[in-house]
């Protein structure tokens, strides 16, 4: 028993609320209020941007850029040999499987950047802070915008994949960061309601891609490098705007020990008087106190400790959710789904339009149930959804031939699968690992969890295409099983956190040692 008192000790109060158990936080400036709404979009906006916009941004222009990739090296080679007459252009040329390995880096790598940049969550906000940290990597998403943009008038589609591992790293460090200062800045009641704008504005993103993506818009050739260069423009909004918004508060006073800091930042952000915020401060202090006569978490002791290693593994099992759960499989592949299901190429351009923007409009609907109706059962929920559709589609690509009515009802099945994933796997899993840690803990736990979700994307994204091409329609079954996992998974092992301190959530954990 005394083990697992010393192991408890380690997870630690974080919420401003007063109240245990309740969702009703009174006191001054608990609500949403412009400066906190401004801090909320510069901290999210320029981060979750580069994370959508350049997931989804290469679906339209692909068959452009594969065209382009196997032409390049002829008009270099024509600029080298002006005076040669009778050189065979064609031997330059990249052949039809160069090409497509040529693609898949440029698309998986994006996905390796993003482990990368996860990877490197904690010690970017131990060091810098979360602001800090989302201001410095700005840097990246420059470099990376001038080697997406200029890779096609230099000829060098190698550039295209430098472009994209360094967006990547930029990703992965958004997808911990981001997530952090919005949970960090916010007030207990709105913790879940804040926490689900970094997915909302990725599913915009990617939404805005595709419309961007368009022929008559910037997917064609003269325009796609425009559309991958677009990237730089929420980033330097971001450094334009962020600067004007306080450090966490939480990461003032516990890391930084700056007392008179944390104080303005927090009466800022609530917008009121410092005075006004001695409650949550004292609580923060308290938090501090306790801090300083814990050891530092190291990556062993997320392991071994048995009070951080059974939160990691929820946070852990929450992310892999998200990404086995086959939602990258219909935003990759949406367009050859539908063509495969029977539609002409611009009805499937037009159902991925729609399915985007239903990604949207049911994020928005997360965000106001959130707080009601809790985390566990909307990811219950959604989860639930997305089997069944997962279900339906199987059986209508695979009889759609013989039942012509079934194509158009594949349709109808992916849309509402992107509901599902809407409801709950897409937004709660990003900020729900960081209701289950302290200060203390949370920059190495986020670390862990957002490597965790991009080693899974770059799984599903290399290995769905060859298993759809072995198994046809039956792809979506392992994705069936892997829904109906985690859903008894959420249902036994994910404890609701919705206006719970987390005093209690520790609680239900330390049952269990």
């Amino acid at each position: 028993m005394t083990e697992d008192k010393e192991s408890s000790e380690n997870i630690i109060p974080l919420t401003s609320s007063g109240k245990k158990g309740d969702g009703d936080d009174t006191r001054s400036g608990s609500g949403i209020n412009f400066r906190l709404a401004f801090a909320i979009g510069a901290g999210a906006f320029g981060s979750a941007f580069q994370h959508g916009y350049n997931t989804g941004v290469l679906n339209a222009p692909q068959k452009l850029i594969t065209e382009w990739i196997g032409e390049c090296n002829t008009t270099l080679m024509k600029e080298v040999d002006k005076d040669s007459t009778d050189m065979d252009t064609s031997e330059c040329k990249h052949g039809n499987n160069e090409v497509v390995l040529i693609w898949s880096w440029i698309v998986a790598i994006f996905c390796v950047g993003g482990v990368m940049g996860g990877s490197c969550v904690g010690v970017v906000s131990s060091r810098l802070g979360s602001k800090g940290g989302l201001l410095l990597n700005n840097i990246l998403m420059l470099i990376a915008g001038v080697f997406l943009f200029a890779a096609k008038y230099a000829g060098s589609w190698e550039m295209l994949i430098v472009g994209r591992l360094i967006i990547g790293i930029n990703s992965g460090l958004n997808a911990g960061l981001a997530p952090m200062y919005l949970n960090e800045i916010s007030p207990t009641a709105l913790r879940g309601a804040v926490g689900t704008v970094y997915q909302l504005i990725i599913t915009i993103s990617i939404l805005l891609s595709q419309i961007l993506g368009m022929t008559n818009v910037l997917g064609n050739d003269m325009g796609w490098p425009f559309l991958l260069g677009l990237t730089i423009i929420p980033g330097i909004l971001q450094v334009i705007t962020l600067p004007f918004c306080p450090e966490s508060p939480k990461y003032l006073l516990l890391d930084k020990n700056d007392d008179n800091s944390a104080t303005s930042a927090l009466a800022w952000l609530r917008n009121v008087k410092p005075s006004e915020v001695k409650s949550e401060m004292d609580e923060m202090r308290a938090e501090s106190e306790t801090i300083k006569s814990l050891p530092k978490v190291t990556f062993k002791n997320m392991l071994m400790d048995p009070a951080l290693r059974s939160p990691l593994i929820i946070a852990m099992m929450m992310m892999l959710a998200q990404q086995l759960s086959g939602i990258n499989a219909a935003i990759f592949f949406s367009t050859s789904i539908f063509t495969s299901a029977g539609l002409s190429e611009k009805d499937a351009q037009s159902a991925t339009l729609g399915m985007g923007g239903m990604n949207v409009a049911m994020t928005f609907v997360s965000l106001v149930l959130i707080e009601k109706a809790g985390r566990k059962t909307l990811m219950l929920v959604g989860l639930s959804v997305m089997v069944v559709c997962t279900t339906m589609l199987v059986i209508c690509l695979e009889l759609g031939d013989a039942v012509p009515a079934l194509k158009y009802i594949s349709i109808v099945m992916v849309i509402t699968f992107v509901v599902g994933f809407a409801t709950g796997p897409g937004s709660i899993p990003w900020f729900f690992v960081t209701e289950l840690f302290t200060q203390s803990a949370r920059g190495m736990a986020t670390s862990i969890a957002v490597v965790t979700n991009w080693t899974a994307n770059f799984l599903v994204g290399l290995g769905f295409a060859p298993l759809m091409l072995v198994m046809g329609p039956w792809v979506f079954v392992i994705f069936i099983v892997l829904q109906i996992l985690f859903i008894l998974y959420v249902w036994f092992k994910v404890p609701e956190t919705k206006n719970k301190s987390i005093e209690e959530i520790t609680a239900q954990f330390r049952q269990t040692l």
